[in-house]
C-alpha cells in the first residue's frame, strides 16, 4: 500500500446519464472509496471542482487524481484526463541558512531521481542569521523581502531539477520542508526575532501543512513544514532525528549536527535531552585567513610526514585554500608531529617551514603555493572545537553518565559528513571512543524531509519526538565556560579523556 504523502490514482468513471445524474465531484469520490483501501476522509480542493468540466470529457470519464495528506485526511489538490498513476513526484527540502538542498523524489517507487543545492539567497542581507533576524525586525517591507528571497531560493532549485529530469514543479505534488525556526519563520513571512530574544517564544514553532499557493511556491499540491522544539532547535534536527532512529533504541545514542552551530540531542526510547548553542564560522572554513568551505579546489584532507604536506582537494583541482575537514586534519598532524603545542601554538624549532610572519607578527606554515595556515586560524578554530566538545560533555553531565555510555555518535550536517573520525577525535572536538562507534550521518536534515514525503505513518512519531524531549539552555549551565576553556586545549586541558591520542603522538615521535 502506498504510504508517501502523495498519490495518483487512476479513475475509470461511468459517465453520468439521466438515470445516474450524481455531480463528478460525488462520482470521484464515491469511486475512490469503492475501488481504493483509503480509510480516512477525502475532499476535494475548489481549484479542482472548477476544472472538472474541461478534465473529465477529454478521456470518455477516465481520470486521474492526486491526493495530497493533510494531517487528518486526503485532498484532492489536481485531476488529469487519462492514466497517470505512476507520474507522482514530492521534493525533499533542507532549507539552510547558507544553501538549500533538494531532491526529487519518484513517490510511486520511492526512487531519488535527482538532487540540487543552490545558494540560499537571504545571504544578500546578511552573512549570518543575526543579522538577516535584525534587517528583519520591526520592517515588514524587509521580511516580506527576505520571504521572497526565501522563495526565490528554492524555486530556483526546483528549476535546475527541472532541468536535470523534464519535471517540471507543477507536476510535483508535495514538498516537505525542514529548517532551523528562524529560516521557516521567513519562509513563512512571520518575524523570527524572538528566536533570538529573551523568553525565545516564537511565534510559530509548528506551520505544519500549507498549500503550495499559500506559500507561492511553484508546486500543484501541498507543503509540510517539520515542527520546531525550541528557539535554536529547529525542524532540522527533529528530520534529523527521524533519519538516524535514535527515539527507538534501548542504549544512549548522541546526534550532534554541527557547523556555524551546532544542535545536539543524547538519549534513547525513554528520553531525549537537546540543546544548541554556536559553535562558530571556523567549522566551515570561515574566520580563517586562507579557509573556504568545500568547494572546487579547496583542501579536504591533509596528511604530514617527513617535514612534507601531502593534500587533497576537491574535484582534484589546484588548492585555492582550505575547507573544515582539511583545517581538522591540519591542526591534528601538526599537533601529532609536534610542530605545535597544546595550546595550537606553533614550536619554530620543530621545522623550517614554520616561519614569522612579520606583517602579521605570528607564526604560520605554508601548506601549499602561497597558502599559509597561523597560530591565529589555530586559535579560532579551537574556540569553536571547544564549544562543539563542551556541548557533548554538559549533556553527558546532565544525565549522569560518561562518553563510555554512549552506544553511537552519529554526526550530521556537511562538516560532520567529511571529517575524518580520526582527526577529529586528536583535536578533541569528538569524544576518544572507540571509531566505529562515530558514524557519518550526512544531510540528515534531508534524508528525514524525504523519508517523511515517502510515509506519512512517520508524521506520528514528530509528536512522540516532541514529547520525549527536554530542551538545555546551555546559557543556564553554571560550569558551561569553565568547561569550554577546559576543551580549549588540544585534545582537552584533561589529556586522560584522550589515551588514544597521547599514544599516536609518542609512536609519531619515536618515544
Amino acid at each position: 500500500m502506498n504510504t508517501a504523502l502523495c498519490q495518483k490514482i487512476y479513475l475509470a468513471l461511468n459517465p453520468p446519464t439521466e438515470e445516474d445524474s450524481r455531480s463528478a465531484q460525488i462520482r470521484i469520490l464515491e469511486t475512490l472509496k469503492k475501488t481504493t483501501e483509503l480509510v480516512e476522509p477525502v475532499k476535494m480542493t475548489l481549484p479542482v471542482m472548477r476544472r472538472l468540466e474541461q478534465i473529465c470529457p477529454l478521456e470518455n470519464w477516465n481520470i486521474t487524481v492526486t491526493l495530497c495528506w493533510d494531517e487528518n485526511r486526503w485532498l484532492i489538490t489536481n485531476a488529469e484526463p487519462g492514466n497517470h498513476e505512476q507520474e507522482v513526484y514530492g521534493l525533499a527540502v533542507d532549507l539552510g541558512s547558507t544553501t538549500v538542498v533538494m531532491q526529487l523524489v519518484d513517490c510511486h517507487t520511492g526512487k531519488v531521481l535527482a538532487q540540487t543545492s543552490v545558494r540560499n539567497r537571504q545571504r544578500e542581507r546578511g552573512l549570518e542569521i543575526l543579522s538577516r533576524i535584525f534587517y528583519a525586525k520591526d520592517q515588514p517591507d524587509h521580511l516580506e523581502e527576505l520571504r521572497s528571497l526565501t522563495v526565490d531560493s528554492i524555486s530556483e532549485g526546483i528549476s535546475l531539477l527541472e532541468s536535470q529530469t523534464g519535471i517540471k514543479g507543477k507536476n510535483c505534488s508535495y514538498m516537505v520542508i525542514s529548517g532551523n525556526n528562524a529560516m521557516i519563520h521567513f519562509l513563512a513571512g512571520i518575524d523570527p526575532f524572538p528566536v533570538f530574544s529573551s523568553p525565545y517564544a516564537v511565534w510559530a514553532d509548528q506551520i505544519g501543512f500549507c498549500s503550495g499557493e499559500e506559500l507561492q511556491l511553484p508546486i500543484s499540491g501541498m507543503v509540510y513544514c517539520i515542527p520546531a522544539r525550541a528557539n535554536y532547535l529547529g525542524g532540522d534536527i527533529i528530520s534529523g532525528l527521524i533519519d538516524v532512529d535514535i527515539y527507538h533504541q534501548k542504549q544512549i545514542q548522541l546526534f550532534f549536527d554541527v557547523g556555524t552551530n551546532g544542535e545536539l540531542v543524547i538519549g534513547n526510547q525513554d528520553f531525549l535531552i537537546a540543546g544548541a548553542g554556536a559553535a562558530g564560522p571556523a567549522l566551515e572554513g570561515e574566520a580563517i585567513q586562507t579557509g573556504m568551505r568545500a568547494s572546487r579546489g579547496a583542501v579536504s584532507k591533509v596528511h604530514l610526514s617527513d617535514n612534507t604536506f601531502t593534500l587533497s582537494t576537491i574535484d582534484d583541482a589546484p588548492p585555492v585554500g582550505i575547507c573544515g575537514s582539511g583545517i581538522t586534519d591540519m591542526i591534528a598532524e601538526l599537533y601529532l608531529n609536534g610542530w605545535i603545542d597544546t595550546k595550537g601554538r606553533f614550536l619554530p624549532e620543530q621545522s623550517d617551514k614554520i616561519a614569522w610572519q612579520e606583517d602579521r607578527q605570528e607564526y604560520g606554515v605554508c601548506y601549499a603555493q602561497n597558502l599559509w595556515f597561523y597560530e591565529s586560524d589555530i586559535a579560532e578554530f579551537l574556540k569553536a572545537k571547544a564549544a562543539a566538545c563542551t556541548m557533548i560533555q554538559i549533556l553527558l553531565q546532565e544525565i549522569g553518565i560518561e562518553v563510555e555510555d554512549v552506544e553511537n555518535l552519529y554526526m550530521a550536517g556537511a562538516f560532520g559528513t567529511h571529517i575524518d573520525k580520526h582527526s577529529a577525535v586528536t583535536i578533541g572536538m569528538y569524544p576518544d571512543i572507540p571509531l566505529e562507534k562515530i558514524h557519518r550521518a550526512g544531510n540528515s536534515s534531508l534524508n528525514g524531509a524525504r523519508k517523511l514525503l515517502l510515509d506519512k505513518n512517520k508524521l506520528e512519531e514528530i509528536p512522540k519526538i516532541l514529547a520525549l524531549m527536554s530542551y538545555l539552555q546551555f546559557g543556564s549551565v553554571d560550569n558551561f565556560l569553565s568547561e569550554m576553556t577546559a576543551a580549549a586545549a588540544i585534545p582537552h586541558t584533561n589529556i586522560e579523556k584522550y589515551p588514544s591520542v597521547e599514544e599516536e603522538r609518542r609512536r609519531r615521535s619515536g618515544k
